[in-house]
């Protein structure tokens, strides 16, 4: 679920305070993937980001900081909400104060183990038994990646977000908020039970893991990414309809729409959702819309 974890990040991370950065260090340079899709008067690019990095990555230049600049505007996956926001609208979705608790919808023989990795973060073992599954295995996500060193002010959108509005760029989302989180919240039990259960099975290995997928997405390595993000959404074929496919056709249509338009777009949105069986260019080439790779 590292896929999953790195989709919620984005939303779920603006809704904590952010935490002490460490001293600037050395700036490792890293070339992501860009993309572009061009017609006679409409130059829209596909950035795919990380939505939590540790420090010290420098992503935002070349043909990146280029093709940003040379943008009318930003379109996020959201638009990046203050912590407020985010907790107004998150807190609904997240509780469930009446029924089971949490611990009663996991399966009694992963009961052991659920508390056992919670305690590996510090987390007491009743802590989440008044939220929803997904909100639970959410935030061992977000945990996780903190543990690990992601900061919410070194992810690409809170980045991006800062200098669109400081160059006075408007910006956008493909979705709402409370979109993003209700594709969680409407999830069957099961799926929500199993994304928390896969979570805190990867508790171990997540480090290694997570960097894996920053060092491809560093590289420009889409196939890798690719093939990574699809080894992740195996075993779980409703999460990668719901959270994966079915979102990256909304958005194919959009982008589609939106080359009617004159104008320079920049959309940067989640690394998975531009590789891989599926993704957002695949689905482009399907409507005869050509999305070519940026090389720099």
């Amino acid at each position: 679920m590292r896929f999953l974890k790195t989709l919620l990040a984005v939303s779920l991370i603006a809704a904590t305070p952010a935490c002490a950065k460490p001293a600037p260090g050395a700036v490792k340079d890293v070339d992501p993937a860009l993309w572009v899709v061009k017609d006679a008067d409409t130059t829209i690019y596909l950035f795919g980001t990380i939505h939590a990095l540790k420090p010290g990555l420098g992503w935002f230049d070349d043909a990146v900081r280029k093709a940003f600049d040379a943008s009318d505007s930003l379109v996020l996956e959201i638009p990046m909400p203050s912590p407020d926001e985010a907790q107004k609208v998150m807190l609904p979705l997240a509780l469930d104060p009446t029924g089971p608790t949490l611990t009663e919808k996991i399966p009694a023989d992963k009961r052991a183990a659920y508390r056992a990795g919670l305690a590996k973060l510090g987390v007491r073992p009743d802590a989440f038994d008044r939220f929803e599954p997904w909100f639970a295995g959410a935030t061992v996500g977000q945990l996780e990646l903190q543990k690990s060193g992601f900061g919410r002010d070194d992810g690409v959108e809170k980045q991006l977000d800062a200098a669109a509005k400081a160059a006075g760029k408007p910006v956008t989302g493909l979705e709402t908020l409370g979109q993003q989180l209700g594709y969680f919240h409407d999830l069957p039990q099961d799926a929500q039970v199993s994304f928390l259960l896969s979570g805190i099975e990867e508790i171990d290995t997540f480090p290694a893991e997570i960097d894996k997928m920053v060092d491809l997405w560093g590289k420009g390595d889409a196939d890798g990414l690719g093939k990574m993000m699809n080894e992740d959404l195996t075993k779980q074929p409703v999460l990668r309809q719901v959270l994966l496919y079915d979102r990256n056709a909304r958005w194919a249509d959009w982008i589609a729409r939106r080359m009617d338009q004159p104008g320079t777009v920049f959309i940067a949105v989640g690394a998975g959702h531009l590789a891989g069986a599926g993704s957002v260019q695949s689905l482009l080439a399907k409507k005869h819309i050509t999305v070519r790779r940026i090389r720099y």
